[in-house]
């Protein structure tokens, strides 16, 4: 697991947006898996700014996102389907049908959270998976005692979970109780993974998920596991880290490791 602290939490956005401009100029075809929430709302600013500044294309790609509420139409205004338009889709130029989320909607949600785990290993798989991180340790919509082989499926919410999501609602009673989720085992099937935490609030989960044992209480640790897995950090979201001091060593300002040739002496 690679871990990049930054000063801010404006250079770890920036962090995490170059890393995904970077995979599409290398592999412009990617899967991408997607994620929401506030943390990610300035990654796709700087991805649209990016963009416009033709910088990076997504004609070529596709993606799934991790999660969408069900109970919500995609055009209700606090759908996960409508936040990706609003924050990103309707900004680039990914190509008709190459975005993908799950349908909050349907009328068997079980059959539709089985239809997109198939669709997802019929696409090759994630390529490029980003993540946030919940205050609870949680990744997708996978909340404390999650499977950790769990596929695509309903996934109650936990009241600290709807809590933190209320902000998007009018009123809080109206967060949905479930939610499709990819499972942990099909974000692990991801080629690369990218997480993203800022704010003393993810500190505890972030040093969980990275210094803890790997277990159902804290699902993100699951990502201990993968072999290509970036984590990028602020300040206050590291600092609860007990070897803060040697990720800042090998990976110093949050950049790439310092190589240096061993030279014997004279």
């Amino acid at each position: 697991m690679k871990v990049l602290i930054h000063q801010t939490p404006e250079r770890a956005v920036r962090c995490v947006a170059d890393i995904l401009v970077k995979r599409l100029d290398l592999q412009p075809d990617t899967v991408l898996g997607l994620a929401t929430g506030g943390t990610m709302e300035a990654v796709y600013a700087r991805l649209i700014k990016a963009y416009r500044g033709g910088h990076v294309s997504f004609d070529r790609a596709r993606s799934f996102n991790l999660d969408e509420y069900i109970g919500l139409p995609p055009d209700h205004p606090c759908s996960y389907w409508r936040y990706m338009e609003d924050r990103l889709f309707d900004h680039v130029d990914f190509g008709a049908g190459a975005t993908c989320l799950p349908r909050g909607d349907a009328a068997d949600p079980e059959a539709e959270a089985a239809a997109y785990e198939r669709a997802i290993a019929r696409s090759g798989d994630i390529g490029l998976q980003l993540l946030g991180l919940g205050a609870n340790g949680h990744i997708g919509f996978n909340e404390p005692s999650s499977s950790l082989s769990s596929l695509t499926r309903i996934k109650t919410l936990t009241r600290s979970t709807r809590a933190a999501n209320a902000r998007f609602f009018d009123d809080p009673d109206d967060v949905p109780r479930l939610a499709i989720t990819m499972g942990i085992g099909t974000i692990l099937r991801a080629e690369e993974i990218v997480l993203l935490g800022f704010g003393e609030g993810k500190a505890e989960a972030a040093a969980a998920m990275i210094e803890g044992p790997v277990s159902a209480s804290c699902p993100a640790s699951a990502l201990q596991l993968h072999d290509k897995v970036t984590v990028v950090l602020d300040q206050a979201a590291a600092s609860r880290l007990k070897l803060r001091e040697y990720y800042e060593l090998v990976h110093p300002g949050g950049g790439d490791a310092v190589i240096t040739p061993f030279q014997p002496a004279a």
